[in-house]
C-alpha cells in the first residue's frame, strides 16, 4: 500500500528528489512549477512566490498509482517510484489535458498485466519441461552406451561449463574485487578441463595430468607481461579443480568400475545388439542410481519447498528452505532404495540408504557452491545455452561433487563393490 506525506500551506519551499531519473528536464508552463536537473542527478521542484495548498508524496515499489503532469517515462526506469502530486489554488498547477492523460494511463486493468505474466510463466514452464525431457532422454542414452561416447559427451559439457565459469569470474560483480585471469589463460584452462575426462578414460587415472596442467597454468600466469596477481592464480586453479578434475570421477564411476552386476535381472534379459548382459556393470548401475537420486532430490526439494517452505536454509540461496531440503533428502533416499531393489545393487538396504544420503549432500553442496559463484558475479544464470534452464553449470551443478563422492563410496566402502 502506498504511503503519503502531506505538507499543508507553505511558500517558496524547494522539493528535491534525488536520483529519481537521468532524463532531461521537462519544463512546465510559466504559471506552473518548473523542473531543474542538476549535474548531481537531483531533480528540484520549486515554485517561487506561489502558495501551494497541498503536496502529497506517494511511494510505491511496484508501479505508479497516481501521477499528475509528470511524464510517466521518468518513473518507469526505477523500481522505487516517488510521485509528486501537487494541487494549487486558483491557478491550477497542472492543466486538465495532463490529468486526463494520466487518468487514462492509470486506468489499465491489473488483470491484463497478471494475465500476460501468467502466459510468460507458462511459456517458460513449457520450455523447461520440453528441454528437460529431451536432455533426460539424451543423457540416458549416453550413460547406457558408456565408453568413448560417454566420455566425449562429458568432455563437451565440461568445455562449455569451464567457459561459463571463467566468464563468471570476469563478470563485474567478481572482477570489481579481484583481477581475473587473462583471456588466453581462461581459454587454455577450458581446453585442459575438456581433455581431462579423455585422459582419465585412456590412462585410468588423472592425478599426474592434473598436477602437470596446474604447473603449466601457474607458470603461464607468472610469466605474463602484466604484474601477476594471486587472485588470478587461485581462480584459475579452482577452475581446473571445479570444472575439470571433479567431473572426471564420473568417467571413473561409469567406465572404471567394470565389475559385472551379477544379480541385476534387467541385465540378464538385455538384448545382445545393445551389449548384452555384460553391458550391465556396477559402474552403470551406480551411475544410473546416482543420477536418478539427484533428479529426485531436486524435484522433491522444489515441491516440498513450495508447499511447506518457511525456514530459510542459507543466505547463499534465499529460496532454499529447510523444509525443502528435508523433502529432497527423503526423496533421494527413497529413490536410491527403490532402484537398489530393482537392480539388486547394492544388496544391502543400509548401503542403499547411505548411498542416497551421500548423493543428496553432494548435490546440495554443488548447488550451493554454484549459487555462491553466481551471487558474487551478480547474475541469475551462468549462461543461456539451454532455453528455460540457463547454462550448463545451472543444470550440472548438483552433479559436480557427487561423482567423486559416489565413486569413493563404491570403491572404498562397499565390500566387493556392493555385489
Amino acid at each position: 500500500m502506498a504511503s503519503s506525506i502531506d505538507f499543508d500551506r507553505f511558500k517558496v519551499i524547494p522539493l528535491s528528489l534525488t536520483s529519481i531519473c537521468s532524463c532531461h528536464s521537462h519544463h512546465l508552463p510559466s504559471t506552473s512549477s518548473q523542473f531543474h536537473h542538476s549535474s548531481t542527478r537531483t531533480l528540484s521542484l520549486s515554485r517561487p512566490r506561489c502558495s501551494i495548498s497541498r503536496i502529497g508524496l506517494f511511494l510505491d515499489g511496484s508501479r505508479v498509482t497516481e501521477v499528475s503532469g509528470i511524464p510517466r517515462s521518468i518513473f518507469l526506469k526505477h523500481p522505487r517510484i516517488i510521485t509528486a502530486v501537487a494541487r494549487a489554488e486558483p491557478g491550477h498547477l497542472f492543466d486538465d489535458e495532463s490529468k486526463e492523460e494520466v487518468n487514462k494511463r492509470n486506468s489499465t486493468p491489473e488483470g491484463e498485466i497478471s494475465t500476460s505474466e501468467l502466459k510468460e510463466k507458462n511459456s517458460q514452464l513449457k520450455k523447461r519441461v520440453v528441454f528437460g525431457l529431451g536432455m533426460g532422454i539424451l543423457v540416458g542414452g549416453v550413460v547406457l552406451t558408456g565408453g568413448w561416447v560417454f566420455t566425449v559427451a562429458l568432455a563437451a559439457a565440461v568445455f562449455v561449463g569451464a567457459r561459463e565459469y571463467f566468464e563468471l569470474v570476469r563478470s563485474r560483480g567478481i572482477a570489481d574485487g579481484m583481477t581475473p585471469p587473462p583471456r588466453y589463460i581462461s581459454r587454455v584452462c577450458s581446453v585442459i578441463c575438456a581433455l581431462m575426462p579423455v585422459v582419465t578414460l585412456y590412462l585410468g587415472h588423472i592425478d599426474v595430468s592434473v598436477t602437470s596442467a596446474a604447473f603449466v597454468v601457474a607458470m603461464a600466469l607468472l610469466m605474463q607481461r602484466q604484474i601477476p596477481r594471486f587472485a588470478q592464480l587461485t581462480s584459475a586453479m579452482f577452475g581446473l579443480f571445479y570444472c575439470g578434475y571433479l567431473p572426471c570421477f564420473w568417467v571413473k564411476l561409469r567406465c572404471g568400475l567394470a565389475v559385472p552386476a551379477l544379480n541385476t535381472r534387467l541385465g540378464a534379459s538385455w538384448p545382445i545388439i545393445l551389449g548384452g548382459p555384460t553391458q550391465w556393470t556396477v559402474g552403470l548401475v551406480a551411475t544410473l542410481i546416482s543420477i536418478s537420486s539427484i533428479i529426485a532430490a531436486d524435484t522433491f526439494a522444489f515441491i516440498g519447498g513450495k508447499a511447506f517452505g518457511r525456514t530459510p536454509l542459507t543466505n547463499i540461496s534465499p529460496k532454499k528452505t529447510w523444509e525443502g531440503a528435508l523433502a529432497g533428502l527423503g526423496g533421494c533416499i527413497a529413490t536410491s532404495v527403490v532402484l537398489s531393489r530393482t537392480f539388486c545393487w547394492p544388496t544391502s538396504t543400509l548401503s542403499a540408504v547411505a548411498f542416497g544420503f551421500l548423493n543428496f549432500f553432494g548435490s546440495l553442496f554443488g548447488d550451493l557452491t554454484e549459487s555462491m559463484i553466481k551471487r558474487d558475479a551478480g547474475v541469475k544464470d551462468s549462461g543461456s545455452l539451454i532455453p528455460g534452464h540457463g547454462g550448463i553449470l545451472d543444470r550440472v551443478d548438483s552433479y559436480i561433487f557427487t561423482g567423486a563422492l559416489a565413486y569413493s563410496f563404491v570403491k572404498m566402502l562397499l565390500p566387493l563393490y556392493g555385489v
